[in-house]
């Protein structure tokens, strides 16, 4: 494992068994992300992003090698890894501070006090402005409100990483805006490592520190990694003129251009 690296995916491989035969979704996949790095999975549809996150949080098992967190083998879901997925799945009987709060009182109900709970669920709601709306139940708030407290539930855990898959793909572009600009302060106030997929190649360079580019499937892995050398914080309004910004985002573009070529070849 790298020196500072706190998740290292080593060799992974991921292989179906559907009614048609085997499919092979992933082959030799190895990638290592350093303690607080934000990495973004970007490629076309079916090459194995949500698969590869899938694997990393534990809800599937890689078919060969293996996925490590601070030299850990993952075998499983845990705390430590916690999901942020496009549909919010938010409980709708309970409210907002409800949701978190279950969360919190999951990972630290014999850890803390109950005033403890309390005030971390309130924390953790202040710090992706929802505090206002802790009452209110799911069908009482918008879609980038429930993604907000979807975030923050997720944070509330203290995950050694955050896994973000698609969390803004289903929001209107205003609203996908600002809670691009919200996970950016949240990353930059916690420090926190995250690993995001997106098809949105501006997303990917306005937040990451790399990108991480798949081939097509079946049998993906990684084609390039892009490093985006833009100072933090990032003000998306400023990026439209920038050196680097543009040069990461045509370098996406390129590979990803050239894959829908290769794929449709």
């Amino acid at each position: 494992m790298e020196r500072n690296a706190i998740l290292q995916i080593s060799k992974v491989g991921k292989t179906f068994d559907t009614r048609s035969g085997s499919f092979e979704a992933l082959r030799d996949v190895d990638l290592s992300i350093a303690e607080g790095e934000f990495v973004s999975i970007i490629g076309h549809s079916g090459c194995g992003k949500s698969t590869l996150l899938n694997l990393v949080a534990g809800l599937e098992a890689p078919t060969l090698g293996g996925i490590f967190l601070d030299g850990m083998l993952v075998d499983g879901p845990g705390p430590e890894r916690a999901v942020v997925f496009q549909n919010h799945s938010l409980l709708p009987w309970l409210t907002v501070y409800g949701n978190v709060r279950l969360a919190v009182d999951k990972v630290f109900g014999a850890r803390k006090s109950a005033a403890e709970r309390d005030e971390w669920t309130r924390e953790m709601l202040s710090l992706v402005n929802m505090s206002h709306a802790a009452g209110k139940r799911p069908s009482e708030i918008s879609g980038g409100m429930k993604q907000r407290v979807g975030i923050a539930r997720a944070l509330a855990m203290e995950p050694k990483v955050l896994l973000l898959d698609e969390p803004f793909g289903a929001l209107d572009a205003l609203t996908r805006a600002q809670l691009q600009d919200s996970v950016m302060d949240i990353h930059a106030r916690l420090g926190n490592t995250v690993v995001m997929i997106t098809h949105d190649v501006d997303e990917a360079v306005l937040l990451s520190d790399r990108i991480v580019m798949m081939n097509n499937g079946p049998a993906a892995g990684i084609g390039e990694i892009h490093e985006v050398r833009l100072p933090r914080p990032r003000h998306r309004l400023e990026m439209s003129e920038n050196a680097a910004y543009l040069a990461a985002r045509t370098a996406v573009m390129r590979f990803l251009t050239r894959n829908r070529i290769e794929k449709v070849a």
